[in-house]
């Protein structure tokens, strides 16, 4: 399974898409909402949502689906990361609802090499979240800085650090 990419893999205009997608419940909504202390009643209040609100019901908060999309997209983009530098836009452009299925895709927009480092570079990209009928809901830019296939060899490979499988005495 690929998990990143290093700078030489990485080709503008490359579209990348994130399987599989995620249904987003409740219980995901109502949790990430309690980790990051969003009490708005949009999110966690039924009868408020559905009473006072132009949906009629709980909107999924926005920045659980630009989290979900991002780690949607560590696979392709940046598993080989050495740095998320910078969340250039965040656009929500569409509410997620309870029941949602969430897929993305990422395009690469750019890449430059490192001026002061010749073993990593920056790659520019564009995610887009989407629902199961094809609605927009969210669009966030970021530059990534990675690895060249040089830093990955120079620091044991694919994955250092993974401990080897001990042969068991008979």
């Amino acid at each position: 399974m690929q998990f990143g990419r290093t700078y030489e893999e990485f080709e503008v205009g490359a579209v990348y898409k994130h399987w599989p997608g995620k249904t987003v419940t409740e219980y995901d909504d109502h949790l990430f909402c309690l980790l990051t202390m969003n009490h708005h009643p949009l999110h966690m209040d039924t009868n408020y949502a559905e009473k006072t609100t132009d949906f009629g019901k709980n909107v999924v908060v926005g920045n659980y689906i630009y989290s979900l999309l991002l780690g949607m997209s560590v696979p392709d983009v940046s598993g080989k990361a050495i740095a998320n530098l910078e969340v250039e836009s965040l656009k929500h452009v569409a509410p997620t609802f309870h029941g949602d299925t969430i897929y993305g895709e990422t395009t690469v927009l750019d890449k430059t090499p490192s001026r002061s480092k010749n073993d990593r570079g920056i790659v520019y990209v564009e995610t887009k979240g989407y629902k199961q009928d094809g609605t927009l809901v969210c669009v966030f830019r970021r530059k990534v800085m990675v690895p060249t296939e040089t830093y990955i060899k120079e620091r044991g490979g694919e994955q250092p650090g993974r401990p080897e499988l001990k042969q068991q005495e008979k």
